[in-house]
């Protein structure tokens, strides 16, 4: 899902977009100054220059300033009274002061040119631009506001139509007017014949790229961009309404450890194999914190085997797994022995494992190697592996999710790690000494962090589970993988604490994967600050350490509505397929309609 990611970044500027005031302080000064600059380009001083200066920029001001400040108001409030979405006030305002200098920028042109050869096609200029700037205002209000194609494009009239009727109106009244009427008549012929052409373009252009998503997915590449739009600036949700009609309903596994005191749960350590994803607050993304805020004691949701094709369409996904978890705590049975945490590695692969009664942990990593997700066949595998080698009742497959770069490629069947992961199991030793346990738990938000820095919701939460005299701190950020190299310095800056061993993990939320980099591990910023929290959550969570009994359990979730492997893939190689196909056409399309319309423009011989 690295395409949603990337686009994602798009919203960085649409957020950081100047406050209306700003967009309208900044067309009245840059309108007076391209008048300005017309009329010290285009005339002949008569007055002095800072006469023609001021008259000029006040020229600039009326038509160019004073009727995009307009059209910034007008543009907003009809979109929004026709049920259109995303074009806030200082949207609004900062494309049309946009469109403004864009066209300012062709006015100037014009007159340089004129200049240059004598041949005054300042009005040609002006046309032509203004013709652009719809083009451009329509396809933003279309791409983006959730309206038909006729509203978009008689909303992206209103700026060049008021443009153009103010610069009448001045020479109306002040410039020699004999020649107005007939110049009237070709100023509106030349202008509507080439804002149908461009405007027609863009229509085909648009039609073209939302034919695979219809065909393939059933959706509206514009409602899909829109609604995203809407969910990165507004936290909306309605996207997720979409994602139903391309909904793939999977049956998938949950497993867990529970840790219990005489006063009930103590600890509950969640692996579900559901992929948090796809991004911000849409459908699972935060699932990690969400889950976890259904039990009323300490809970770690960690990140189970799965891949974007898991990730559930909706949040109200998430009461399935809930409902899963809560079934098997109602059947489990404790007991008060474990083994101590030991380590194995074959090749790449490395596992951290602890028994549990009849049951096992297994923390699967192939740091300081990057890979992403493993896949959730590839787990089963694991998990079946496991059952068999070490005769137990449930094996809690964890991908501990934590040495990534943006190369990073997921553990799918067939790749050279899965037969690592197999590997390194069947080195297990199941013969463990039994030990009674105690388990220590501490959670701390990381509230001088947010996403910009990698961190999720939940921040980090540290158990530290004593077993026969070894300490092991299970370390759980909430965050899209870790930076390649920062686990082991996480382990070196822990060495000292009086714990025996430590594993750094990840849940995988991709609420951070809303930034402009679309990834964002956590430890690319601030890595000295993290640490501080990882000793502090450890140093916490031995003091809590108190005898506990444990109990597993690993149960089935039923028709999980998910992206599914086929609609995922359907999706990415959609995207892409059309990303590849506009480098071709948009230029060829819209390029031939703005040459065509040039042509008509300043060659048309009316």
């Amino acid at each position: 899902m690295s395409s949603m990611s990337s686009v994602a970044g798009l919203s960085k500027y649409i957020k950081t977009l100047p406050k209306t005031k700003y967009s309208i302080i900044g067309m009245m000064i840059i309108s007076f100054l391209i008048g300005s600059a017309y009329y010290l380009i285009d005339l002949t001083p008569n007055q002095g220059i800072l006469e023609d200066f001021i008259y000029g920029g006040l020229f600039g001001f009326v038509v160019l300033g004073i009727t995009s400040i307009m059209s910034g108001a007008l543009n907003q409030q009809v979109i929004s009274s026709l049920h259109g979405i995303n074009l806030k006030i200082k949207h609004s305002m900062f494309l049309s002061g946009l469109s403004m200098t864009i066209l300012g920028i062709f006015v100037l042109l014009g007159c340089i040119i004129s200049r240059l050869i004598n041949v005054d096609i300042f009005i040609n200029s002006m046309l032509f631009a203004c013709v652009l700037i719809y083009g451009f205002n329509t396809l933003v209000f279309w791409a983006t506001s959730k309206v038909r194609f006729t509203v978009a494009a008689l909303t992206g009239l209103i700026q060049p139509v008021l443009i153009i009727a103010m610069y009448i109106s001045i020479s109306f009244l002040f410039i020699d007017t004999s020649f107005m009427g007939p110049l009237i008549l070709q100023i509106t012929l030349k202008a509507l014949v080439a804002a149908i052409i461009f405007v027609l373009a863009i229509y085909a252009f648009i039609k073209i790229i939302a034919s695979p998503f219809k065909k393939n997915l059933s959706i509206g590449v514009l409602d899909l961009l829109s609604l995203f739009i809407a969910h990165m600036n507004e936290g909306s949700n309605s996207l997720e309404g979409l994602f139903e009609n391309m909904s793939e309903p999977i049956d998938t596994i949950v497993s867990f450890v529970s840790f219990k005191t005489e006063n009930g749960i103590k600890a509950l350590f969640i692996s579900p194999s559901v992929h948090p994803g796809p991004l911000g607050d849409l459908g699972g993304s935060n699932m990690p914190t969400i889950l976890a805020d259904r039990f009323s004691h300490f809970t770690m949701v960690a990140h189970g085997p799965s891949t974007h094709d898991f990730n559930p369409i909706a949040v109200a996904e998430i009461d399935k797994i809930e409902s899963a978890v809560k079934k098997g705590l109602e059947r489990v049975t404790y007991g008060s022995k474990a083994s101590k945490f030991k380590r194995y590695q074959s090749k790449k692969a490395k596992i951290g494992v602890q028994f549990f009664n009849r049951s096992m942990v297994i923390l699967s990593t192939f740091a300081p190697e990057a890979v992403d997700d493993i896949e959730f066949g590839v787990g089963l595998s694991m998990m079946a592996q496991s059952r068999s080698h070490c005769n137990v009742q449930d094996s809690i497959i964890v991908d501990c999710h934590n040495s990534f770069t943006p190369e990073s490629g997921e553990v799918l069947p067939g790749n050279s790690e899965v037969f690592e992961l197999i590997d390194v199991i069947d080195t297990i030793d199941p013969e463990q000494p039994e030990h009674e346990i105690r388990v220590g738990c501490y959670h701390n938000n990381m509230e001088t962090l947010d996403k910009h820095d990698g961190v999720g919701e939940s921040g980090i939460k540290t158990m530290v589970v004593e077993v026969g005299g070894q300490k092991t701190a299970y370390v759980l950020f909430d965050a899209n993988n870790m930076e390649i190299g920062f686990r082991q310095e996480i382990i070196d800056a822990t060495s000292d604490l009086g714990i025996d061993e430590i594993e750094v993990m990840t849940t995988d939320t991709h609420t951070v994967n809303t930034l402009s980099r679309g990834y964002n591990p956590i430890g690319i910023t601030k890595r000295k600050e993290i640490i501080e929290y990882v000793k502090i959550s450890i140093q916490e969570a031995l003091k809590d350490l108190e005898k506990v009994e444990v109990g597993t359990g690993t149960e089935k979730i039923e028709n999980l509505n998910t992206f599914g492997p086929k609609n995922s893939t359907e999706l990415i190689s959609t995207i892409s397929s059309v990303v590849a196909v506009s480098k071709i056409i948009a230029p060829v399309l819209l390029i031939t309609s703005l040459f065509i319309a040039f042509i008509w423009i300043f060659f048309g011989g009316l």
